[in-house]
């Protein structure tokens, strides 16, 4: 599925990771959180080699890998304080702020049947950035919202980079990617095309 991929993602810098459907952006995702298993190659993360008992290393991690999913039956407050109890993370006042980072703190008392797609996705990064995380994994996080709620998503990405949280964007499409990143890169069937720089989309623009 993947093959020769290298990349390195530096403190505050929104790194792109594009290409078509079936490409290999998810796995490559997956690999880097050990829900899949690479044949050969390595990963470093936070200067560290990362092995099956790194666990302590995913605690400084937030991600969304594909579609998040969630308890419907309740709130998006009680699914945060869940992600809390289960991630051994117990600031509960933390539940609020990212709430109101993301702007779902007039929705926190519904519960998520309730929530638009848009309003899930919101929740899903919500979720992603409860513990303060250094590193973010955002696997398409505009994935069939309207521009609206894209524009909000961008918004809070670039204010998370601004903070100085290393993210990596993954999208199946170049354009929502080429306005966001310092860099891109393009992969094609499993293999890079190309990286891109973020001066260099600048001219091209």
């Amino acid at each position: 599925a993947v093959n020769d991929v290298s990349l390195h993602v530096r403190t505050g810098e929104i790194y792109g990771f594009a290409g078509p459907n079936g490409a290999g952006k998810s796995t490559v995702m997956k690999m880097l959180m050990q829900l899949t298993q690479p044949d050969s190659g390595e990963v470093y993360l936070f200067g560290e080699k990362m092995k099956e008992n790194s666990y302590e290393s995913f605690k400084r991690i937030g991600s969304i890998i594909e579609s998040p999913c969630f308890y419907e039956a309740i709130t998006g407050w009680q699914n945060l304080e869940l992600h809390c109890e289960y991630m051994g993370y117990y600031c509960k006042e933390r539940i609020d702020e990212v709430l109101q980072l993301t702007g779902l703190q007039d929705a926190a008392g519904r519960r998520v049947l309730h929530y638009s797609l848009g309003m899930k996705q919101r929740l899903a990064i919500a979720r992603a950035i409860l513990t303060k995380p250094q590193l973010l994994i955002l696997d398409e996080p505009t994935r069939g919202v309207d521009i609206g709620a894209k524009k909000e998503i961008y918004s809070i990405i670039n204010e998370l980079a601004e903070k100085g949280v290393a993210i990596i964007m993954v999208s199946s499409e170049l354009p929502e990617v080429l306005g966001m990143s310092d860099r891109i890169m393009v992969v094609q069937e499993g293999h890079v095309r190309g990286i891109l720089h973020k001066e260099d989309a600048d001219q091209e623009n």
